[in-house]
């Protein structure tokens, strides 16, 4: 007689546990080295371009907390995957236009992408709508790149009193560090800058650079090819991640 297989125990499930195993070992190593243990680190498992049926093994795994680019995509896949696991933390962790942050105060728990004025003013009306605050990272450009998204440093100070004006709930700085560089240098003024500014928390480091983000102080991190495996090729390249090809693991 045949075992039904359970989706606790098919392929895509415990390739799904092996992997968050895998990094979840990893982050404990990399906090251990700064005093701290794996629990200081939020870990965010980044599901874009995958469908629910992607996504499920790995909160059968045990992960709750996961982070999509666009709202969109969002809408599409999340409240179906949400009325089976109630507890899931939702974080929007691409840009975000200002005409859509009605839709994000509606969906998300945590916003990565605030990085201006326009912005800040229409997440406060939809907040203020909404009877919602919606907590916030400030995305910094962390290597004045043009292509990329995220506030200027030197705007940044300013951006952080005005979201602080507007009782917008600030809990820390975001970067994405330049590709094919060593984004060291990069984490570690993003941290100087959360310090100076009082702010506790930093969204940094992805599948290929989150042990050296963690050295550097990360407390939240964006992991998605580490997690999922690569992604199908239809789905390449990705317009949003603001990273590009070059950096393979790390850009995702």
């Amino acid at each position: 007689m045949t075992t039904a297989i359970t989706p606790a125990n098919t392929p895509d499930s415990i390739e799904a546990a092996q992997r968050l195993a895998a990094v979840r070992d990893n982050i404990g190593r990399a906090a251990r080295l700064t005093g701290r243990t794996a629990d200081d680190i939020r870990l965010i498992a980044v599901s874009k371009t995958h469908d629910a049926d992607a996504i499920r093994p790995l909160i059968q795994a045990g992960q709750r907390v996961f982070g999509e680019n666009r709202v969109q995509e969002s809408q599409d896949k999340w409240p179906a995957l949400r009325e089976e696991y109630a507890d899931i933390e939702l974080h929007l962790v691409g840009q975000l236009q200002s005409n859509k942050a009605a839709e994000a105060v509606a969906l998300f728990d945590v916003l990565h992408g605030l990085d201006r004025p326009s912005l800040l003013t229409a997440l406060a009306k939809a907040m203020d709508a909404a009877g919602k605050r919606l907590p916030c990272f400030i995305q910094v450009n962390i290597g004045a790149e043009e292509q990329k998204g995220g506030c200027a440093i030197a705007d940044t100070p300013a951006l952080i009193a005005a979201a602080r004006d507007a009782d917008i709930p600030l809990l820390g700085l975001m970067c994405v560090p330049p590709a094919g560089i060593e984004p060291a240098p990069f984490f570690a003024l993003l941290a100087k800058m959360a310090r100076e500014e009082g702010l506790p928390r930093l969204s940094m480091g992805m599948s290929g650079d989150y042990d050296t983000a963690i050295m550097l102080g990360a407390t939240d991190i964006r992991v998605g090819t580490a997690l999922f495996g690569d992604r199908t090729a239809p789905a390449r390249p990705d317009p949003t991640s603001g990273r590009g090809m070059l950096r393979n693991s790390r850009a995702r």
